[in-house]
């Protein structure tokens, strides 16, 4: 049997195929809205002529000196350089002028990029007309003052410097905040490193609160949601993908607010019916593969409880994206937030497939015995075959990286398609 699973969404966006032999029952778990239709050009005109809960960026633009664009980093799918001219005509219509704006790349606690990845994210006409910068997590950020829990807000000085500040994401689900979007694009985004490490810490402190898809009481979220108000974040665009990296729905207005409405929609499309009591597990990092080690949060789940195999394809010709809070910097040396280890006792052999073995960013799937590596699926095959003769029932997730179970979905007994 032969499944097909997109790859390299910044690369090409092409697909690859991956197939078993014909004996093994083979469970497709794609989420529920993976085939929705790109949104047209009118339907993207209208979310900016009727956004929620702020009037158009026209208004807010009126009288504005500087303005900041804050966009979301190579670790997320946003295709921001098809929101980009939306915004510039919105600002051309208030009489803004080119060099009045700049754009600002909301890395958080990720490494810096390069006019390359711009040139991915916001196309080749950004680079020529605007200053694009990336965001400096360690120095150059304002103080403002202390969240009710505690959290010390410190975002970056030239961003605070602007009297109209717009960002550009998208809502996927999230490990930790429930769903991204809104307002991540300031903490993390451009907040400074102790801003991300107490709010990332709030986990520890409240770890039931937290998951993919929990939103209601979810502290770090609320965290985050209060410090974009004291940023003063003006505008958020968040954008809802299919299995494509393609715009289905387009969210504008306040930052919370819209983003509210935006997750509405989010906890449907990226719904997923899950597998249950598989021997193998195959999850496909797509629309996050430079931070591949989310996928095991909807693999484990689908393995047997005696265990199995969990594979994981990152066809990530870049490797991981360096995370400063979490990764490893030399063999003795660690992030300031450890990630959850070790991995779970389900996953009997963890097979990684990749252009190459990236020891160092192995750090981010937690305290793992050893990694099968591939270079190819036919090599991913002859290990699974080599371990499960004729008889593996087999699920396979087309982008783990952005489904979720939801919290009221029952694991079926035999598998999910």
């Amino acid at each position: 049997m032969k499944v097909k699973v997109p790859q390299v969404l910044w690369y090409g966006n092409t697909e690859m195929e991956i197939d078993f032999p014909n004996s093994w029952p083979i469970f497709f778990c794609p989420m529920k809205g993976g085939e929705k239709k790109r949104l047209g050009l009118k339907e993207m005109e209208r979310a900016f002529s009727h956004p929620i809960g702020s009037p158009p960026i026209h208004e807010l633009a009126i009288g504005k000196k500087e303005v900041a664009i804050l966009f979301d980093d190579m670790a997320r799918p946003t295709p921001v350089s098809q929101i980009v001219p939306f915004v510039l005509k919105e600002l051309g219509q208030a009489g803004i002028k080119d060099d009045q704006v700049r754009f600002i790349a909301a890395l958080g606690a990720h490494g810096a990029h390069t006019a390359v990845d711009f040139k991915k994210k916001l196309g080749g006409e950004v680079l020529d007309r605007f200053p694009v910068y990336n965001h400096h997590p360690f120095d150059f950020c304002t103080y403002l003052g202390k969240t009710s829990q505690g959290t010390p807000v410190s975002i970056n000085r030239k961003v605070m410097a602007c009297d109209l500040k717009i960002g550009i994401g998208c809502i996927v689900p999230h490990s930790f905040s429930g769903f991204g979007g809104g307002g991540k694009i300031i903490l993390p985004g451009v907040a400074h490193m102790d801003s991300i490490a107490y709010n990332h810490g709030l986990i520890k402190t409240h770890p039931d609160c937290v998951g993919l898809g929990k939103i209601d009481g979810n502290i770090p979220r609320l965290d985050i949601e209060e410090a974009t108000r004291m940023a003063g974040l003006d505008v958020k665009i968040d954008a809802i993908l299919n299995l494509r990296g393609e715009i289905t729905s387009l969210f504008v207005g306040d930052p919370i607010l819209e983003h509210h409405e935006g997750i509405k929609l989010a906890k449907e499309v990226y719904a997923t019916i899950p597998a249950r009591d598989m021997d193998v597990v195959v999850v496909n990092a797509y629309s996050k593969a430079n931070e591949c080690a989310v996928a095991p949060f909807i693999g484990v789940p689908s393995l047997k409880e005696e265990g199995g195999d969990l594979v994981v394809i990152a066809n990530e010709p870049a490797g991981q994206m360096v995370h400063y809070i979490f990764g490893e910097f030399g063999r003795c040396g660690e992030g300031g937030l450890r990630l959850p280890q070790p991995l779970s006792t389900k996953v009997k052999r963890l097979i990684v497939l990749a252009p190459f073995k990236d020891h160092a960013g192995a750090c981010f799937f937690g305290k793992v015995p050893s990694i099968l590596w591939a270079k190819t699926w036919e090599e991913v095959l002859e290990l699974l075959r080599e371990e499960w003769k004729e008889g593996a029932k087999v699920a396979v997730y087309p982008d783990g990286t952005v489904q979720y179970f939801p919290p009221t979905q029952p694991l079926p007994l035999e598998g999910g398609g």
